[in-house]
């Protein structure tokens, strides 16, 4: 049960499940039929569908505080073999809400998703990303609404205050259970929120995580793990520089615990999922 101590402050998460962006990825492609295709390459979806499963559903799935919104932008175009599966894993999550876009220009389109899911309010707007392989901890969203009041009078003078959750843990999962290890690292995008005014259209998506700080007050909290770095092939490049597959080592038995009253992720599940054949 939630113990949030009440407030209208509208909380909306992003998340995009391989949604064929015009622009916003870190690899290039020659035209929108190739970024479909290296999208939808089965080998790569079957890699994202069992991240997404074991380390990023559990704790959207578990939040202590559950009025909040989780937002899946995939394309039009994936397959739909793969459209139900993402539906059926998300079928007991009723605060996730699947969509699916023809290709679109990045921050654009991301904008107009979380505008059209916005409601009418005097109250700020929290908003947040979460990649389909990162995953927070069960109590986000209540910590979350939790520290806007605390710096809520920031939006006085300003239009977007950035709140950051900065410590938690960067993991690989696989057939052997996880490798991991912990991080105090700013700006990374598990657990990085925006508090916008009620009248600014602009959303989370509009701006680069590790330049927040040169477009608005941040607010650093630390402490708590509370975030969740997916590591693996398809996205090693964005930790060339904070870590390399070798400074990753096996959860214990206290590891696996903590995971799994902090994030929700069950290391059994996890090696039962990536046992599985492809």
């Amino acid at each position: 049960m939630s113990r949030h101590r009440g407030t209208s402050m509208q909380v909306i998460g992003l998340c995009r499940f391989s949604y064929p962006a015009i622009g916003g990825f870190q690899v290039e492609h020659e035209s929108v039929e190739d970024r479909i295709a290296y999208l939808y390459a089965p080998e790569r979806l079957e890699e994202r569908f069992r991240y997404f499963e074991t380390i990023t559903l559990p704790g959207i799935r578990a939040q202590s505080d559950p009025e909040f919104t989780f937002l899946i932008l995939t394309g039009e175009s994936l397959p739909d073999i793969y459209r139900q599966r993402l539906q059926a894993l998300v079928a007991d999550i009723p605060q996730a809400v699947i969509l699916a876009y023809p290709p679109g220009e990045h921050r654009g389109t991301m904008q107009k998703v979380i505008n059209l899911h916005r409601v009418a309010s005097h109250e700020p707007c929290l908003q947040f990303r979460l990649d389909d392989d990162d995953a927070v901890a069960f109590t986000y969203v209540e910590k979350l609404r939790d520290a806007a009041r605390d710096v809520a009078a920031l939006l006085r003078n300003h239009r977007h205050v950035a709140i950051d959750f900065n410590q938690g843990y960067i993991a690989r999962p696989g057939p052997e259970g996880i490798d991991a290890m912990p991080i105090q690292t700013p700006y990374w995008t598990p657990a990085l929120a925006l508090m916008l005014r009620p009248d600014v259209k602009t959303s989370v998506m509009n701006y680069s995580h590790g330049k927040l700080f040169r477009a608005m007050p941040t607010v650093t909290f630390t402490g708590e793990d509370m975030m969740l770095r997916g590591f693996n092939r398809f996205n090693d490049s964005r930790f060339k520089k904070a870590a390399k597959p070798a400074a990753l080592t096996p959860l214990d038995a206290k590891g696996e615990l903590l995971f799994q009253m902090t994030y929700g992720i069950d290391s059994d599940h996890v090696r039962r999922v990536f046992s599985a054949p492809r």
